[in-house]
Protein backbone atom coordinates (compact mmCIF):
# COMPACT_ATOMS: atom_id res chain seq x y z
CA UNK A 1 0.00 0.00 0.00
CA UNK A 2 1.63 3.57 -1.03
CA UNK A 3 2.28 6.03 1.99
CA UNK A 4 -0.20 9.03 1.79
CA UNK A 5 1.87 12.52 0.76
CA UNK A 6 1.43 15.06 3.51
CA UNK A 7 2.03 18.72 2.66
CA UNK A 8 2.38 20.71 5.83
CA UNK A 9 0.95 24.47 5.18
CA UNK A 10 3.15 26.90 7.91
CA UNK A 11 3.66 30.54 8.59
CA UNK A 12 3.40 33.03 10.89
CA UNK A 13 0.06 34.80 11.88
CA UNK A 14 -2.26 36.16 8.78
CA UNK A 15 0.23 35.22 6.27
CA UNK A 16 -3.07 33.43 4.22
CA UNK A 17 -2.57 29.75 5.06
CA UNK A 18 -5.92 29.29 5.50
CA UNK A 19 -7.03 31.04 1.89
CA UNK A 20 -3.93 29.17 0.46
CA UNK A 21 -5.79 25.64 1.53
CA UNK A 22 -9.23 26.67 0.64
CA UNK A 23 -8.11 27.46 -2.77
CA UNK A 24 -6.54 24.45 -2.71
CA UNK A 25 -9.37 22.53 -1.95
CA UNK A 26 -12.05 24.28 -4.36
CA UNK A 27 -8.92 24.04 -7.62
CA UNK A 28 -8.24 20.28 -6.46
CA UNK A 29 -8.02 18.92 -9.68
CA UNK A 30 -9.94 15.57 -8.60
CA UNK A 31 -8.05 14.87 -5.82
CA UNK A 32 -9.19 13.71 -2.85
CA UNK A 33 -7.58 15.32 0.14
CA UNK A 34 -7.98 15.29 3.96
CA UNK A 35 -6.99 18.53 5.48
CA UNK A 36 -6.21 18.45 9.33
CA UNK A 37 -6.35 22.20 10.43
CA UNK A 38 -4.84 23.56 13.85
CA UNK A 39 -6.80 26.54 15.47
CA UNK A 40 -4.96 28.13 18.22
CA UNK A 41 -7.83 28.67 20.33
CA UNK A 42 -11.67 27.12 20.97
CA UNK A 43 -13.65 28.81 18.36
CA UNK A 44 -12.81 27.38 15.04
CA UNK A 45 -12.30 29.88 12.52
CA UNK A 46 -10.24 28.81 10.05
CA UNK A 47 -12.37 25.65 10.11
CA UNK A 48 -15.39 27.02 9.58
CA UNK A 49 -13.93 29.09 7.01
CA UNK A 50 -12.39 26.30 5.34
CA UNK A 51 -15.54 24.28 5.25
CA UNK A 52 -17.87 27.25 4.02
CA UNK A 53 -15.51 26.64 0.91
CA UNK A 54 -18.51 24.27 -0.20
CA UNK A 55 -16.12 21.41 -1.41
CA UNK A 56 -16.45 19.20 1.10
CA UNK A 57 -20.02 18.43 0.07
CA UNK A 58 -19.59 17.86 -3.41
CA UNK A 59 -20.43 14.06 -4.43
CA UNK A 60 -17.46 14.30 -7.02
CA UNK A 61 -14.82 14.22 -3.94
CA UNK A 62 -17.30 12.38 -0.90
CA UNK A 63 -13.65 11.38 0.97
CA UNK A 64 -12.57 14.75 0.92
CA UNK A 65 -12.84 16.25 5.12
CA UNK A 66 -11.55 18.43 7.62
CA UNK A 67 -10.37 17.49 11.00
CA UNK A 68 -9.74 20.49 13.34
CA UNK A 69 -7.72 20.21 15.98
CA UNK A 70 -8.22 22.74 18.82
CA UNK A 71 -6.22 21.80 21.78
CA UNK A 72 -2.98 24.47 21.23
CA UNK A 73 -0.20 24.01 18.49
CA UNK A 74 0.59 20.85 16.30
CA UNK A 75 3.60 20.65 17.80
CA UNK A 76 2.35 21.06 21.48
CA UNK A 77 -0.55 18.48 20.96
CA UNK A 78 1.61 15.46 18.13
CA UNK A 79 0.29 12.93 21.04
CA UNK A 80 -2.64 14.39 22.20
CA UNK A 81 -4.39 14.42 19.22
CA UNK A 82 -2.49 14.33 15.93
CA UNK A 83 -1.36 10.98 16.22
CA UNK A 84 -4.98 9.09 16.88
CA UNK A 85 -6.10 11.68 13.98
CA UNK A 86 -3.32 10.39 11.76
CA UNK A 87 -3.92 6.91 12.62
CA UNK A 88 -7.46 7.06 11.53
CA UNK A 89 -6.90 8.68 8.13
CA UNK A 90 -4.06 5.47 7.50
CA UNK A 91 -6.95 3.22 7.94
CA UNK A 92 -8.69 5.13 4.80
CA UNK A 93 -5.29 5.81 2.70
CA UNK A 94 -6.43 4.27 0.11
CA UNK A 95 -9.42 6.61 -0.30
CA UNK A 96 -7.02 9.80 -0.30
CA UNK A 97 -4.42 10.68 -2.89
CA UNK A 98 -3.18 13.48 -0.11
CA UNK A 99 -3.35 14.95 3.52
CA UNK A 100 -2.96 18.75 3.66
CA UNK A 101 -2.00 19.98 7.86
CA UNK A 102 -2.41 23.74 8.01
CA UNK A 103 -0.22 24.71 11.65
CA UNK A 104 -1.52 27.38 13.95
CA UNK A 105 0.94 30.38 13.26
CA UNK A 106 2.85 29.68 16.65
CA UNK A 107 3.64 26.30 16.20
CA UNK A 108 6.89 25.25 15.27
CA UNK A 109 7.26 22.65 12.14
CA UNK A 110 10.01 20.76 12.94
CA UNK A 111 8.17 18.91 15.50
CA UNK A 112 5.30 17.72 13.66
CA UNK A 113 7.59 16.48 10.88
CA UNK A 114 9.68 13.92 13.50
CA UNK A 115 6.38 12.60 14.64
CA UNK A 116 6.26 11.58 11.27
CA UNK A 117 9.30 9.16 12.31
CA UNK A 118 7.20 7.09 14.30
CA UNK A 119 6.68 3.20 13.29
CA UNK A 120 2.89 3.91 13.57
CA UNK A 121 2.90 6.43 10.94
CA UNK A 122 6.26 6.00 8.65
CA UNK A 123 4.79 3.32 7.08
CA UNK A 124 2.09 4.41 6.17
CA UNK A 125 2.72 8.74 5.61
CA UNK A 126 5.62 10.42 4.47
CA UNK A 127 5.89 14.76 4.32
CA UNK A 128 5.59 15.22 0.76
CA UNK A 129 7.00 18.73 1.39
CA UNK A 130 6.80 22.10 3.92
CA UNK A 131 5.15 25.18 2.38
CA UNK A 132 5.92 28.03 4.59
CA UNK A 133 3.79 31.33 3.83
CA UNK A 134 5.35 34.80 4.60
CA UNK A 135 3.10 38.11 4.01
CA UNK A 136 5.46 40.41 2.02
CA UNK A 137 4.09 43.50 3.54
CA UNK A 138 4.31 43.00 7.21
CA UNK A 139 8.11 41.99 6.37
CA UNK A 140 9.06 44.83 4.62
CA UNK A 141 7.56 47.19 7.19
CA UNK A 142 9.62 44.93 9.79
CA UNK A 143 6.52 44.58 11.93
CA UNK A 144 6.74 40.55 12.25
CA UNK A 145 10.68 40.54 12.60
CA UNK A 146 11.93 43.59 13.20
CA UNK A 147 13.63 45.82 10.83
CA UNK A 148 15.19 43.72 8.32
CA UNK A 149 18.36 45.79 8.09
CA UNK A 150 18.25 45.96 12.30
CA UNK A 151 17.77 42.30 12.36
CA UNK A 152 20.20 41.60 9.50
CA UNK A 153 23.38 43.82 11.50
CA UNK A 154 22.36 41.99 14.59
CA UNK A 155 22.96 38.23 13.33
CA UNK A 156 25.97 39.43 11.33
CA UNK A 157 27.19 40.55 15.09
CA UNK A 158 26.23 37.88 17.15
CA UNK A 159 25.90 34.73 15.77
CA UNK A 160 24.37 32.70 19.16
CA UNK A 161 20.94 34.68 18.12
CA UNK A 162 20.29 34.26 22.00
CA UNK A 163 18.41 37.90 22.39
CA UNK A 164 16.03 36.88 19.67
CA UNK A 165 12.39 36.86 20.86
CA UNK A 166 10.66 33.76 20.50
CA UNK A 167 8.24 35.11 17.63
CA UNK A 168 11.20 35.48 15.61
CA UNK A 169 12.98 32.25 16.76
CA UNK A 170 9.59 30.85 15.25
CA UNK A 171 9.97 32.68 11.79
CA UNK A 172 13.35 31.26 11.24
CA UNK A 173 12.65 27.80 12.41
CA UNK A 174 9.67 28.17 9.96
CA UNK A 175 11.72 29.05 6.82
CA UNK A 176 14.52 26.92 7.69
CA UNK A 177 11.96 24.09 7.07
CA UNK A 178 10.79 25.02 4.20
CA UNK A 179 10.67 23.35 0.95
CA UNK A 180 8.63 26.28 -0.79
CA UNK A 181 8.10 29.88 0.37
CA UNK A 182 5.22 31.67 -0.77
CA UNK A 183 4.68 35.52 -0.66
CA UNK A 184 1.48 36.61 -0.18
CA UNK A 185 0.31 40.38 -0.60
CA UNK A 186 3.00 41.53 -3.15
CA UNK A 187 0.40 43.51 -4.53
CA UNK A 188 0.60 46.19 -1.36
CA UNK A 189 4.65 46.98 -1.78
CA UNK A 190 6.29 48.47 -4.51
CA UNK A 191 8.60 46.62 -6.95
CA UNK A 192 11.97 47.81 -4.95
CA UNK A 193 10.57 46.70 -1.49
CA UNK A 194 9.85 43.18 -2.96
CA UNK A 195 13.23 42.70 -4.39
CA UNK A 196 14.38 43.40 -0.79
CA UNK A 197 11.95 41.09 0.98
CA UNK A 198 13.16 38.43 -2.24
CA UNK A 199 16.81 39.32 -1.30
CA UNK A 200 16.47 38.95 2.84
CA UNK A 201 14.80 35.68 2.54
CA UNK A 202 17.46 34.14 0.22
CA UNK A 203 20.20 35.06 2.71
CA UNK A 204 17.73 32.98 5.06
CA UNK A 205 16.82 30.08 3.12
CA UNK A 206 18.77 26.77 2.38
CA UNK A 207 20.29 26.67 -0.84
CA UNK A 208 17.88 25.52 -4.04
CA UNK A 209 14.60 26.83 -2.04
CA UNK A 210 12.07 28.51 -4.69
CA UNK A 211 10.69 31.94 -4.05
CA UNK A 212 7.06 31.70 -5.38
CA UNK A 213 4.55 35.06 -5.56
CA UNK A 214 0.85 34.12 -4.69
CA UNK A 215 -2.23 36.53 -4.33
CA UNK A 216 -5.17 35.48 -2.65
CA UNK A 217 -3.78 31.94 -2.32
CA UNK A 218 -4.18 31.10 -5.94
CA UNK A 219 -1.91 28.84 -7.32
CA UNK A 220 -1.61 25.42 -9.73
CA UNK A 221 -1.47 22.92 -6.79
CA UNK A 222 0.95 21.11 -9.09
CA UNK A 223 3.55 23.90 -7.05
CA UNK A 224 2.07 22.88 -3.76
CA UNK A 225 1.99 19.42 -4.07
CA UNK A 226 4.44 16.43 -5.06
CA UNK A 227 8.12 17.57 -3.81
CA UNK A 228 8.91 14.08 -2.80
CA UNK A 229 10.82 15.30 -0.05
CA UNK A 230 10.44 13.07 2.19
CA UNK A 231 11.05 15.45 4.91
CA UNK A 232 11.45 13.00 7.67
CA UNK A 233 14.53 11.66 6.86
CA UNK A 234 16.39 14.65 6.43
CA UNK A 235 15.58 16.83 8.69
CA UNK A 236 19.26 17.07 9.57
CA UNK A 237 19.48 19.32 7.07
CA UNK A 238 16.96 21.69 8.21
CA UNK A 239 18.08 23.63 11.29
CA UNK A 240 16.35 25.13 13.79
CA UNK A 241 16.79 26.64 17.65
CA UNK A 242 15.34 23.98 19.35
CA UNK A 243 16.78 20.93 17.92
CA UNK A 244 19.05 20.68 21.09
CA UNK A 245 16.15 20.81 23.22
CA UNK A 246 14.42 17.66 24.74
CA UNK A 247 10.97 20.30 24.67
CA UNK A 248 10.44 23.78 23.35
CA UNK A 249 8.27 26.65 25.03
CA UNK A 250 6.54 29.37 23.82
CA UNK A 251 6.54 32.32 25.38
CA UNK A 252 4.29 31.84 28.46
CA UNK A 253 2.62 35.07 28.13
CA UNK A 254 1.13 34.69 24.49
CA UNK A 255 -2.29 33.88 24.62
CA UNK A 256 -5.98 33.83 23.15
CA UNK A 257 -9.00 35.58 24.09
CA UNK A 258 -12.65 34.31 22.40
CA UNK A 259 -15.15 36.62 22.21
CA UNK A 260 -18.52 35.11 21.67
CA UNK A 261 -21.92 37.58 21.50
CA UNK A 262 -25.21 37.47 20.05
CA UNK A 263 -24.60 41.82 19.80
CA UNK A 264 -24.75 42.60 16.14
CA UNK A 265 -22.09 45.61 15.01
CA UNK A 266 -21.63 47.78 12.29
CA UNK A 267 -18.46 47.15 10.33
CA UNK A 268 -16.96 50.48 10.57
CA UNK A 269 -17.40 50.97 14.35
CA UNK A 270 -16.07 47.96 15.19
CA UNK A 271 -13.00 48.16 13.02
CA UNK A 272 -12.15 50.99 14.48
CA UNK A 273 -12.83 49.92 18.21
CA UNK A 274 -10.29 47.07 17.40
CA UNK A 275 -7.91 49.49 15.37
CA UNK A 276 -7.60 51.45 18.72
CA UNK A 277 -7.17 48.39 20.75
CA UNK A 278 -4.14 47.23 18.85
CA UNK A 279 -2.34 50.74 19.44
CA UNK A 280 -2.66 50.08 23.29
CA UNK A 281 -2.53 45.92 23.52
CA UNK A 282 -0.07 43.93 22.08
CA UNK A 283 -2.26 42.03 19.61
CA UNK A 284 -0.82 39.67 16.66
CA UNK A 285 -3.92 38.69 15.25
CA UNK A 286 -7.81 39.33 15.45
CA UNK A 287 -10.19 36.88 13.38
CA UNK A 288 -13.55 35.89 13.03
CA UNK A 289 -17.23 36.54 12.11
CA UNK A 290 -19.28 39.21 13.02
CA UNK A 291 -23.55 39.46 13.17
CA UNK A 292 -24.35 43.05 11.48
CA UNK A 293 -27.41 44.59 11.95
CA UNK A 294 -29.67 44.44 8.98
CA UNK A 295 -27.71 41.78 7.29
CA UNK A 296 -28.57 38.15 6.13
CA UNK A 297 -24.74 37.64 5.56
CA UNK A 298 -22.08 36.79 7.80
CA UNK A 299 -19.06 39.22 7.81
CA UNK A 300 -15.55 37.48 7.71
CA UNK A 301 -13.02 39.70 9.65
CA UNK A 302 -9.13 39.75 9.89
CA UNK A 303 -6.70 41.26 11.31
CA UNK A 304 -2.82 41.67 11.41
CA UNK A 305 -1.28 44.56 13.07
CA UNK A 306 -3.60 47.79 12.04
CA UNK A 307 -4.78 46.17 9.14
CA UNK A 308 -8.15 44.37 8.61
CA UNK A 309 -10.21 42.80 5.89
CA UNK A 310 -13.43 41.72 6.03
CA UNK A 311 -15.59 40.32 3.72
CA UNK A 312 -19.46 38.80 3.26
CA UNK A 313 -18.83 35.13 3.43
CA UNK A 314 -22.36 33.53 3.09
CA UNK A 315 -25.75 33.88 4.00
CA UNK A 316 -26.57 32.86 8.07
CA UNK A 317 -27.98 29.11 8.07
CA UNK A 318 -31.77 29.30 9.41
CA UNK A 319 -31.02 26.71 12.08
CA UNK A 320 -27.75 28.94 12.87
CA UNK A 321 -27.76 31.56 15.67
CA UNK A 322 -26.28 34.96 14.22
CA UNK A 323 -23.56 35.23 16.54
CA UNK A 324 -20.38 38.19 16.77
CA UNK A 325 -17.16 35.44 17.31
CA UNK A 326 -13.84 36.86 17.67
CA UNK A 327 -10.47 34.99 18.80
CA UNK A 328 -7.47 37.57 19.95
CA UNK A 329 -3.90 36.15 19.73
CA UNK A 330 -1.19 37.88 21.34
CA UNK A 331 0.35 38.84 24.84
CA UNK A 332 -0.78 38.95 28.07
CA UNK A 333 -4.35 39.72 27.10
CA UNK A 334 -7.36 40.51 29.05
CA UNK A 335 -10.75 39.15 28.77
CA UNK A 336 -12.65 41.79 30.15
CA UNK A 337 -10.49 44.64 29.08
CA UNK A 338 -10.95 43.20 25.37
CA UNK A 339 -14.44 42.56 25.84
CA UNK A 340 -14.97 46.47 27.38
CA UNK A 341 -13.45 48.07 24.60
CA UNK A 342 -15.22 46.43 21.89
CA UNK A 343 -18.72 46.54 23.79
CA UNK A 344 -21.37 49.10 22.09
Amino acid sequence: MHKIPVTVVTGFLGAGKTTLVRNLLQNNQGRRIAVIVNEFGDVGIDGDLLRDCQVCDEPEIPNSQIIEMTNGCLCCTVQEEFFPIMQELLTRREQLDCVVIETSGLALPKPLVQAFRWPEIRNGATVDGVITVVDSQALAEGKLVGDLAALEAQREADDSLEHETPIEELFEDQLACSDLVLLTKTDLISDQQLTEVKQWLNQELRSGIKIVTCQQGDINPEVLLGFNAAVEDNLESRPSHHDHEEEHDHDDEINYIQVIQTESYDPQVLTQRLKKLVQTEEIYRIKGFVHVPQKSMRLVLQGVGDRFDVFYDRLWKSDEVKQTKLVFIGKALNQEMIEKAIAN
